[in-house]
């Protein structure tokens, strides 16, 4: 069966090599989605798979795949960043692996209703978990200054002050309510050239991040999962933008008693006990062939290590 090619996970080959799934193991999905990556791993061994996502569509539509490997695959509704605790939950304080694809999923950009992408018209929303703080919020009520602060922080970009005060000023005449009314307004405040990325890019991205607080979630699921890891057990994480790697080289770095600052977002750490071992010293990037068969994989980014 030919698989759609918006639900195919990036890097998975290299994803399954690294994780090095084994019979009688316990992995960790953190971050579930369409279930690419658990599928895969209960296909290369008899093993079992916890699976962990914030999106309750998530869950629901993956409980198909849960019936299809009866007992081997047990989702969970929660943040990857309280996996250790949602696992210790389950009674598993131990396991042999732990996989994690940061970012938002492509069923939730493809989705327009949940509003995480500016090519297509849907409510400013952007909620991976459905509750709490949506785009919307930020965009219409806070200050000119704290949202240009958000998008230059999480979107690096350079025009945020130019962006924000073009937000508020709109907002003046009636709410800031869909995507494609956020997108137009970025692409007529900042110019750009034909084969350039989309104005939206980034304050999309940015808004995004903060809404869902993926910083925070990605370093406290490192830790999590690092603690979880048994000696030999793997964690591997694929991240789609500098923001992101940052944080899982430095994480990495650190753990296995290497030092350098590669992350602002991340608080410095004196004399860290050594309990990894790195096992890319250089990110693994995606073929040419999967970039064509998958546009995604274009930023994609995969780094892993071994608890020691």
């Amino acid at each position: 069966m030919i698989q759609d090619n918006r639900h195919i996970p990036v890097l998975l080959q290299e994803v399954i090599n690294q994780i090095s799934p084994k019979d009688g193991g316990i992995y960790v999905d953190a971050t579930f989605g369409a279930g690419g990556y658990s599928r895969a791993v209960l296909d290369a061994a008899d093993c079992t798979v916890y699976a962990i996502d914030r999106d309750p569509d998530a869950i629901t539509e993956g409980q198909a795949l849960a019936d299809e490997y009866a007992g081997r695959l047990k989702l969970i509704h929660g943040e990857f960043g309280r996996i250790e605790a949602l696992l210790n939950a389950e009674g598993i304080s131990q396991v042999d692996g732990v996989m994690m694809d940061i970012g938002v999923s492509s069923m939730q950009i493809d989705r327009c209703e949940r509003g995480f992408s500016f090519q297509k018209d849907g409510a400013l929303d952007m909620r991976m978990s459905q509750k709490g703080l949506s785009a919307y919020d930020v965009v219409n009520k806070y200050g000119e200054k704290e949202i240009a602060d958000i998008i230059y922080t999480y979107g690096e970009e350079r025009f945020s002050r130019r962006i924000a005060a073009a937000i508020v000023d709109r907002r003046k005449e009636r709410p800031i309510s869909t995507t494609l009314d956020l997108a137009g307004l970025i692409r007529s405040t900042v110019a750009h050239k034909k084969g350039e990325i989309d104005p939206a890019t980034r304050t999309f991205q940015a808004l995004r991040i903060y809404v869902n607080d993926e910083l925070q979630q990605l370093c406290d699921g490192l830790d999590g999962a690092q603690a979880l890891l048994k000696k030999g057990g793997r964690i591997v994480v694929v991240s789609f933008h500098s923001l992101e790697d940052r944080i899982v080289k430095r994480f990495i770095r650190e753990k296995s008693g290497q030092s350098g600052n590669c992350s602002r977002y991340l608080p410095d750490h004196q004399d860290q006990p050594v309990c990894l071992r790195c096992l890319t010293k250089k990110p693994v990037f995606a073929s040419l062939e999967e970039i064509d068969r998958n546009p995604r994989a274009r930023s994609a980014r995969l780094r892993s290590a071994e608890s020691l």
